[in-house]
């Protein structure tokens, strides 16, 4: 079934439709309900009790003045079962601003203070009133002492069915009334119309709500609901008939008596015999002590069994054994207590008491505090062991009656900032007594309001400083800033001053940015949006505002008008309904546009019915609350016509209409038209055609400006348009609100030193005032800068920021939404100076001296001076007798200057108080407080009196200087001096210590050694020959430490000499005064010195300076923070300050260097003389053999006065420019003159060196050498000659020459870098001799010669020789077939280089079996057949003339076996290839023969033992026969003869040569090519009958290593029939030797070092890879 259409929108909140399905569902559960024998309740019982923790658990459903209490049931009682329950609600104080609990029956009476709800014989009637508890209150059978108020509505369903009334609850809009509903409930016999009026309904009514589905979300135990009646709803009209209001009273009548029955039922009963749980029948209390006094808490407590105590101390048991004598425990007749002897801070605390027994637990606390004494309260409030607390002593939230003190320490001062910047403020917050577990509240606060946290703001605390930091200043954020520091009831305020200025305009002459952009009014297609006007315009006025509009979620900026508004409020409308939006704000002038404003709170578009709900009810699911009517509702009422419309706001641009729901509406939402017509006519337009709308407010846009308009609304639902309202009257469309008219009577009153108060009087007929704009301007400048840039609402104003001295005026102008008002006229002119006021008291009043009648009195300074100096004291005292003082007395009629009064005609032996008064131009201050008492005797001591008047001076961090005056009474001989005592401030009394050993005889004294930061406080003690006297009063806590701006005296020598101490000071006052004195006294004699003052500038000047003048000059600024400063003048200063003005009188130009003489490139000669300052004015004189010369031809002369250079400059010095030169300055008043002396040598050597340079520089014009030839080696060992050149171009050439003799070069040198060289490899005695190398053009040529001869060859040679060594290898191993050798590369080896062996530390004798050598590049140590002896470290020396290179390596263990191991094994290899069977005369690779002829081949074989012979003939065995026959003579000659080849002879021929050491095989190819006829012999150098081709050998694989190698015997090839030579058959193989042949270098560098030796097997690397060691390394 559909709802009707004025509830679709709002279905979570209209609980009155439902269908009837489940009406029908609810009346038959009402029906089983009805047949139940016991009564059902909904609810829970609540007991109003003294604990808090039952008020604030309902708390958490419920507010005060809006509970209801429901009940479901029959209202027959059974006779059997007599269980009632009945249900309220306790309530929170917090939540509806009342201090206690309360539950209202249906006439807000009490029923019972003991009531409670018991069952008869049924256990489940319990258990149903526990689940239905809304306040989560302890259910108890029996509960003692409760007060009880019940509220119950528990009503007898009426056999009758009523007809259903509809139930609007009216919503608020941001707690504005608003005259429309929306259906929420429909309930029986209730109705509620209109609005509420205040916010103490509307949180009546969202309890009621809160209840109401709170109750029905259980579903349990339901029967019939009817809304039930509190007290808040009589103001609402109701209409009951007779019988109903007969019935319900006789149901309360009846309800009551029940109760009364079940009361007295149950006083009948014996409670002594039922068990009970623990209940305190009197709590401890908390309290605060002074510290060592007693304190004790007591309670009470009842139960049964008799509960046992406990006390803890923050939750730890207290153990009275272990302290006897702090605790003492007791426990009499069911009251316990506990008592705390001589509290101190340890025993702050909180304390609980526990109670227990067999039902249960429950706990008590209290709280202690103990302060300290510090004379703020009067002695005689302490009595008995308590304390009577004074006012300002509250009870805080934690429970302590305490008030903490609460300082600022490095406060925020008054702030400027810029918008766009970020700006902290920060305050360091010190709080005492410090109790770890209080935390203070921080809160930030501006122009009263609180701060919270945002994207613009940010807070910080870190325990003990506040800190708020402003992320992007705007001029919304100007203001009073207060930090407010929060403990308990009390807390303490700090306020300052932030400025926010314009930020700098994008366009110059651009107007500021408005400010405070907010949304008034927020309909579902409009807002209404307001803003304030900035205070710069940039010079124009200001023509309008542009509003821009950004969609939430988006960054794109729509501009909302098109022409500037002038009015400072806008309806924004084409909105977007549901959707969020934000506003900014720009002004605009004939110059420019503004920057924007600061964005707007976002809003939604929406109506203002559907926010009331959203904000009233957010997102509230569905209950399942059941509203039960027997009626339908009725439909089809047409609305009647809306009430009071007017017209609340009408400018050029729009109307706003505002009006009523009317009071005739139906049953339906209604909705409205609003229609016009101009004013006399009757010519009605509806504005709203398309959409009606559902909020009593409208703008009406697209006016005729100045024409007079009516207005009226009409009501429309479902169930037509009702009749239209009253019409408005006419209304003219213009700004119905006025720019106001400027403020008048501009008052400025001095402040302080920065700052004037500027007060004035509100304008006449001002509406609607946002503020005021306060400008100022310097006296005569014209020009106005802004005071405040946000407008400030009060009526005075505090400019800051000016400037101390200047005269200013001031102008206000005030500020609406119509715009700003003319400037107010100009007030009068102010200077800025600080405010004066009375001084404050003087205190710390003492006796200085006391006689019979009279007596003197000191006392100290007031702290406050008021802003110019004291000018006198006045002194009062007054008798005390019997401790009653009397009346007060003046004692001097006119104001003493002095800080020390003798007061006369007293009376002998009576005691007198005294008070003090200072003054100033203000007037009298505040009187002191009453001194102690003083009894006026005649002092009759030995010992001088206390010093008075004891003042500290020029603080610094390390030192400060002490001043005092002498006693009054010094006794009964002369003072002799004076002690001075000092200890830190915090320190104890006996921490006091003696400044000085020996009796000062000043009154002043200097103590250093101070510690920075450290707070320490002074006395001073007098001295004569009886001893020592009283001390004086303490100083004032001092801090040791220089403070920022801190100046000191400084002393100066003017141009005339004229000497003077000057002071300076920027903090002083109109009233300030420079006071000098001389060893701290002042100077009266100005005979000596003058004094002259200027504004914050003094100086002392010294008529002439000398003895009686020295000492220590001080000079203090008065009415400062202590500004002071000294300088001492001893003998020796007095010595630098004469000597000083004497130079002053008399001045002499500074010379920076003497005159002096130098040689230019071209062998010009210079010479100069600077001065270290030269005035535009300076000249200088040149004078040569007392001769002046003048500038010319051969001088040239120049003064530079800014460098202060003075210079001449001759071409050529010649013998007759022998002589003195002299320079002669003149500067103003200063002169001098400097000398050179040339004659003799030294003009000779200056004349030399001159032509050298001349020489010189003419070389240079042509090629030419920079740096001379020299030698370099190389990393390769290489020699190189290099020099470098300079001028040299394309046609330049090099020659190289070695003893005149010039050296071919391959190439050209192309002079790269300047570099020319020449690379001499391996280079050795030979190249010794003397090189040139000459440069030449058509410019000319330049030569460069170095000689290699005896010692620069030899230490080039050493140079080489330490270049071989550094590259020299490591050591390494290597086995031979002879034995072992050690090896190292170099990459070049001379014979210079001497190298040495040293074996186990032993220098190594060189034998046939362990001799040393070089091959190559290879340094090697060869031991033959090495023996165990040769294990050990070796060391290879490499010395280079001048140091020993060593290279080691460790020939042991088992690098020695494996090296040893190789050994053996090559050498049975060299022996196995010696002895192997070879082929010595090596068979032809091919034989091409005829056929016919005859075949003679032969060779010769070798091998021990003789090995043996067999011939193969493709790869078979082949044996001799007749025509082929083989030989094998003496084991050395083999023949192959065929007597007639045929081509079946053809074929490969196999010669296998074998023994044990090996076997051989050489191949050999016979070609017999077929010739018919021809038998002709053929021979061996026959080539066209023979040809023979290079032959190849085939060995077995042990021996194909040897394949490399070159064959010792080249093959030969023998004739057929005769040979021409037959090899001898004795003859042995050849065997090659090692020899020291370049050959023999450059194989044995290939082969890695290996022997090449033909009977060693060169493979140690394979070998000793099989051993596993690495390969030998090869020479890189």
């Amino acid at each position: 079934m559909s709802l009707p259409f004025y509830q679709r929108h709002h279905e979570h909140y209209d609980r009155a439709y439902r269908h009837k399905a489940l009406q029908s569902t609810v009346s038959q559960y009402q029906k089983e309900a009805k047949s139940r024998s016991a009564v059902y309740a909904q609810g829970s019982t609540a007991y109003a009790r003294r604990s808090a923790a039952y008020r604030h658990a309902s708390a958490a459903d419920f507010s005060l003045e809006s509970s209801a209490a429901y009940s479901h049931g029959s209202s027959a009682y059974d006779l059997d079962s007599t269980a009632y329950s009945y249900g309220s609600t306790a309530y929170d104080h917090s939540a509806a601003q009342s201090k206690r609990s309360a539950a209202y029956s249906l006439d807000s009476e009490s029923l019972s203070k003991r009531s409670a709800a018991y069952s008869h014989g049924s256990e489940s009637i319990n258990k149903l009133a526990a689940a239905y508890r809304l306040g989560s209150e302890t259910y108890s059978l029996g509960l003692k002492d409760a007060n009880l108020m019940i509220e119950d509505q528990s009503y007898k369903m009426s056999p009758k069915a009523k007809r259903a009334k509809q139930n609007l609850i009216s919503e608020d809009k941001e707690n504005e009334a608003m005259d429309y509903s929306v259906p929420i409930f429909t309930g029986r016999e209730t109705s509620i119309s209109g609005i509420t009026d205040t916010e103490e309904e509307r949180i009546k009514e969202s309890a009621a709500y809160v209840a109401k589905r709170n109750l029905f979300a259980t579903g349990e135990g339901v029967s019939v609901s009817k809304v039930a009646k509190s007290t808040s709803e009589e103001a609402h009209h109701e209409k009951k008939s007779r019988k109903v209001a007969i019935r319900e009273s006789a149901e309360r009548v009846a309800l009551k008596k029940t109760l009364e029955e079940t009361q007295a039922f149950h006083k009948k009963l014996n409670q002594d015999k039922l068990l009970h749980p623990p209940e305190f029948v009197i709590e401890p209390r908390s309290h605060t002590v002074w510290e060592k006094q007693n304190v004790k808490f007591h309670c009470s407590v009842a139960g049964w069994p008799a509960p046992r105590v406990t006390w803890y101390k923050n939750n730890v048991p207290i153990d009275v054994q272990a302290h006897p004598d702090k605790y003492i425990i007791e426990s009499r007749y069911g009251l316990h207590s506990l008592e705390i002897s001589e509290c101190d801070f340890d025993d702050i605390a909180q304390y609980r008491a526990s109670a227990m027994n067999v039902k249960g637990e429950i706990s008590a606390y209290a709280s202690l505090v103990v302060k300290r004494y510090k004379g703020e309260i009067d002695a005689s409030l302490l009595y008995a062991g308590t304390v009577c607390m004074p006012l300002g002593f509250g009870v805080t939230p934690h429970g302590y009656a305490s008030r903490f003190e609460i300082k600022f320490v490095d406060a925020f001062d008054v702030a400027f900032g810029r918008e766009g910047e970020t700006m902290s403020l920060g305050c360091t917050v010190v709080i005492s007594p410090d109790i770890k577990r209080f935390k203070p509240d921080i809160e930030w606060y501006r122009n009263g309001v609180l701060i919270t946290p945002s994207k613009w703001v940010q807070m910080q605390w870190s325990g003990e400083r506040a800190a708020l930091t402003l992320t992007h200043a705007n001029k919304e954020d100007e203001g009073l800033y207060t930090l407010r520091v929060v403990m308990g009831d009390y807390y303490e305020e700090y306020s300052s001053y932030v400025f926010v200025r314009d930020a700098d305009a994008e366009i110059p002459g651009a107007p500021g940015a408005p400010l405070d952009v907010r949304c008034l009014d927020a309909n579902k297609d409009y807002v209404i949006v307001s803003w304030k006007q900035p205070a710069v315009d940039g010079g124009n006025p200001i023509l309008g505002y542009f509003i821009d509009r950004c969609e939430v979620g988006t960054t794109h900026w729509t501009q909302c008008n098109e022409t500037p508004v002038k009015f400072a409020r806008f309806p924004v409308t084409g909105l977007i309904e549901g959707r969020s939006y934000i506003f900014r704000v720009r002004a605009v002038n004939k110059a420019g546009i503004s920057l924007p404003s600061r964005v707007s709170e976002p809003v939604a578009a929406l109506d203002p019915s559907d926010r009331a709900r959203l904000r009233s009810h957010p997102s509230a699911p569905w209950t399942g609350q059941i509203i039960v009517t027997e009626e339908e509702p009725a439909e089809g009422v047409v609305p009647g016509p809306p009430t009071d419309l007017q017209v609340i706001e009408a400018t050029k641009n729009y109307v706003v209409l505002s009006w009523k729901p009317p009071g005739q509406r139906g049953h339906e939402g209604i909705m409205y038209f609003v229609e016009k017509c101009v004013a006399g006519t009757e010519d009605w337009q509806r504005v709203n055609t398309e959409i009606p709308v559902k909020s009593p407010r409208f703008a009406v846009f697209d006016l005729a400006e100045g024409k007079s308009y009516c207005f009226r609304v009409r009501c429309c639902n479902s169930a037509g348009i009702g009749e239209p309202s009253e019409a408005t009257e006419a209304t003219v469309v213009d700004d119905k609100l006025d720019i106001p008219k400027a403020p008048g009577r501009i008052m400025p009153t001095r402040n302080t030193d920065t700052s004037v108060v500027v007060t004035w009087t509100e304008p006449p007929d001002a509406k609607e005032l946002v503020g005021y704009y306060i400008e100022s301007s310097v006296v005569g400048s014209g020009c106005w800068e802004p005071c405040n840039n946000n407008p400030v609402k009060d009526t005075r104003f505090i400019c800051h920021g000016l400037i101390n001295g200047e005269k200013y005026i001031f102008r206000v102008r005030a500020v609406n939404a119509a715009g700003l008002s003319e400037f107010s006229q100009d007030s009068e002119p102010i200077e800025v100076q600080a405010a004066i006021a009375a001084p404050s008291p003087p205190y710390d009043i003492m006796v200085l001296e006391s006689v019979r009648d009279s007596m003197v009195l000191g006392w100290k300074q007031p702290k406050v001076t008021g802003g110019t100096e004291v000018t006198g004291y006045y002194v009062n005292y007054r008798e005390v007798i019997d401790g009653v003082p009397g009346k007060w007395m003046e004692a001097n009629i006119k104001a003493v200057t002095e800080r020390a009064y003798r007061i006369q005609d007293l009376k002998e032996n009576m005691v007198y108080q005294f008070q003090v008064a200072a003054a100033n131009l203000a007037g009298v201050g505040t009187p002191s407080l009453p001194s102690q008492p003083f009894k006026c005797e005649e002092w009759t001591i030995a010992v001088p009196g206390p010093p008075h008047d004891v003042t500290c001076t020029e603080v610094r961090k390390d030192s400060l200087v002490l001043l005092w005056k002498e006693p009054v009474y010094t006794g009964r001989s002369p003072i002799s001096g004076y002690y001075v005592d000092m200890k830190e401030t915090e320190a104890k009394e006996e921490r006091w210590r003696s400044v000085n050993e020996k009796p000062l005889q000043k009154k002043f004294l200097k103590i250093g050694d101070l510690k920075e930061g450290v707070s320490y406080v002074f006395r001073v003690r007098a001295a004569n020959q009886a001893g020592v006297g009283k001390p004086s009063d303490v100083t004032d806590p001092v801090i040791a430490e220089t403070r920022p701006g801190t100046k000191e005296v400084v002393v100066d020598v003017d141009d005339n000499g004229v000497i003077s101490l000057n002071f300076e000071c920027d903090q002083i006052s109109p009233n300030s005064k420079f006071v000098w004195s001389k060893n701290y006294e002042p100077i009266e004699d100005d005979s000596r010195l003058n004094i002259d003052t200027k504004g914050g500038k003094s100086k002392a000047t010294f008529k002439d300076l000398g003895e009686d003048d020295l000492g220590i000059y001080s000079c203090i600024v008065t009415d400062t923070d202590g500004v002071s400063s000294s300088h001492t003048i001893d003998e020796e200063e007095m010595k630098r300050l004469l000597a000083l003005s004497h130079e002053r009188k008399f001045p002499t130009v500074p010379l920076a260097s003497e005159l002096a003489v130098e040689i230019l490139e071209k062998g010009e000669v210079r010479f100069w003389l600077q001065a270290e300052k030269l005035s535009g004015n300076a000249k200088a004189n040149f004078v040569f053999n007392d001769k002046e010369i003048f500038n010319g031809e051969k001088y040239k002369m120049k003064v530079d006065q800014k460098t202060g250079l003075v210079e001449m400059i001759m071409d050529k010095l010649e013998d007759k420019d022998e002589g003195t030169y002299t320079f002669q300055l003149q500067d103003g008043k200063a002169t001098n003159q400097s000398s050179l002396v040339l004659i003799g040598d030294v003009f000779k050597k200056l004349q030399d060196e001159a032509d050298f340079q001349r020489k010189e520089w003419h070389r240079k014009q042509g090629p030419h050498f920079v740096d001379k030839l020299g030698w370099e080696v190389t990393d390769e060992c290489n020699v190189m000659l290099k020099c470098k050149v300079a001028n040299i171009k394309k046609e330049t050439h090099i020659v190289w020459y070695k003893d005149d003799r010039q050296i071919m070069v391959d190439e050209e040198h192309d002079f790269k870098d300047g570099v020319c060289t020449l690379l001499i490899s391996e280079f050795s005695k030979k190249d010794a001799g003397t090189y040139e190398v000459i440069l030449k053009d058509d410019r000319g040529k330049d030569s460069s010669e170095l000689k290699l001869n005896d010692t620069a060859f030899a230490d080039l040679m050493n140079e080489v020789c330490r270049k071989i060594a550094l590259s020299a290898t490591d050591l390494k191993i290597q086995s031979t077939a002879e034995g072992i050798r050690l090896y190292s590369y170099v990459n070049y080896y001379v014979e210079d280089l001497r190298v040495g062996w040293v074996h186990n530390d032993t220098q190594i004798r060189f034998t046939d079996r362990v001799k040393t050598g070089v091959t190559g590049e290879q340094i090697w140590l060869q031991i033959n057949e090495p023996t165990p002896q040769d294990k050990g470290k070796y060391i290879m020396e490499l010395f280079d003339g001048k140091t020993a290179h060593k290279k080691t390596v460790d020939l042991s263990g088992q690098a020695f076996d494996e090296a040893f191991a190789e050994f053996q094994r090559l050498k049975q290899a060299a022996i196995a290839e010696k002895n192997r069977a070879r082929v010595l005369g090596g068979l032809p690779d091919v034989v091409t023969i005829q056929e016919g002829k005859a075949l003679n081949l032969s060779c010769t074989v070798w091998g021990d033992p003789t090995p043996e012979v067999s011939w193969l003939k493709n790869e078979k065995s082949f044996v001799s026969d007749a025509n082929c026959i083989l030989k094998y003579e003496s084991g050395k000659k083999v023949s192959f003869t065929i007597s007639t080849v045929s081509t079946l002879d053809s074929g490969k021929y196999s010669l296998v040569v074998k023994n044990k050491y090996g076997t051989e095989t050489s191949d050999v190819t016979v070609i017999v090519i077929s010739v018919s006829g021809q038998t002709d012999t053929v021979q061996g150098h026959n080539q066209n009958n023979l040809t023979v081709s290079k032959k190849k050998k085939t060995m077995t694989a042990s021996k194909r290593n040897d394949a490399e190698k070159k064959d010792f015997i080249k093959p030969q090839v023998e004739e057929i029939i005769a040979t021409e030579e037959t090899p001898d058959p004795n003859e042995f193989p050849p065997v090659e030797t090692e020899k020291d042949t370049k050959s023999n270098q450059l194989a044995a560098k290939k082969t890695d070092g290996k022997a090449t030796v033909a009977e060693m097997v060169s493979q140690p690397t394979e070998s000793m890879d099989r051993q596993g060691k690495k390969p030998l390394e090869k020479k890189p």
